[in-house]
């Protein structure tokens, strides 16, 4: 992505441009030109958008059905659990 960016980047700041040099130069070519380079960059752009979303979901929703506050132990620093029963009736049974 990085590559690609300063690749697309230099292409429009012209060929004395340090990131021309750098990137455009060799990149574009090895993709086999500008429009190529800019679709593979979108498509990784939209993959990545993809993963952080479901990422956060799927988290959101371990955080709901499970026992343990994942999300809020990672906020505060203090774990709890969601079960029914207090911590003092577990061993009074």
């Amino acid at each position: 992505m990085i590559m690609t960016g300063f690749a697309l980047y230099g292409e429009g700041a012209g060929t004395g441009h340090w990131s021309h040099v750098l990137f455009s130069s060799w990149l574009l070519p090895l993709f086999g030109g500008s429009q190529s380079v800019h679709s593979w960059h979108h498509l990784v752009m939209w993959l990545i958008v993809s993963f952080v979303l479901i990422h956060i979901y799927v988290a959101i929703r371990e955080d709901k059905l499970s026992g343990q506050s994942m999300l809020s132990t990672i906020a505060t620093g203090w774990r709890t659990f969601k079960d029914d029963k207090p911590v003092d009736d577990a061993h009074s049974s």
